[in-house]
């Protein structure tokens, strides 16, 4: 075998063992791709089962209590802000943008509180302030007695248009 026969030769090894060793990194790329795609589903599965408990733990269903907030249409009444008492104690207050008032528009609800509650009688009462017909300020109340029972306990604060009275309308309703 002369000199130049046998360089060949090895480069055409060393061109073959890279081919083949390229391959190898790709694979192993792909496997571990694929591993770490695998891991990320297992951590989002396992991060909304955390909350699901971390919910569970604060808010046991025998005294949790959940208020709503949905708008229907939107013509006669401009939302600004809520405020929420429950029992006369303020338990939430929330001041709206422009663009999640838009969403609630298009039909979005809001979780406007979540929060433990005795069982028994109570009395939700919720302040709407915002603009009304004409552009007017508009202040308006609603106000609904419930009972709390052992079962989660879920509210709905509903503003709706009264085509009839041309006036907003503001109601709580159990769900």
């Amino acid at each position: 075998m002369n000199m130049s026969t046998f360089i060949a030769a090895l480069l055409l090894l060393s061109v073959a063992f890279q081919s083949s060793a390229q391959q190898s990194a790709d694979t192993d790329q792909q496997t571990v791709a694929k591993q770490l795609q695998q891991l990320r589903k297992e951590v989002i599965a396992l991060n909304r089962d955390l909350f699901v408990l971390e919910e569970d733990l604060l808010f046991p269903s025998s005294t949790q209590v959940v208020v709503y907030l949905s708008v229907d249409v939107g013509t006669y009444f401009k939302l600004d802000s809520v405020e929420l008492k429950i029992d006369d104690k303020v338990v939430t207050e929330f001041l709206y943008t422009d663009r999640q008032v838009d969403a609630l528009y298009r039909g979005g609800v809001q979780r406007l509180h979540i929060g433990n509650l005795a069982q028994g009688d109570h009395q939700i009462s919720a302040f709407f302030i915002g603009l009304g017909p004409e552009g007017r300020e508009y202040k308006r109340a609603a106000t609904f007695n419930f009972k709390k029972e052992a079962d989660a306990k879920a509210l709905e604060l509903k503003i709706s248009d009264s085509s009839v009275k041309q006036q907003p309308e503001f109601t709580v309703v159990e769900l």
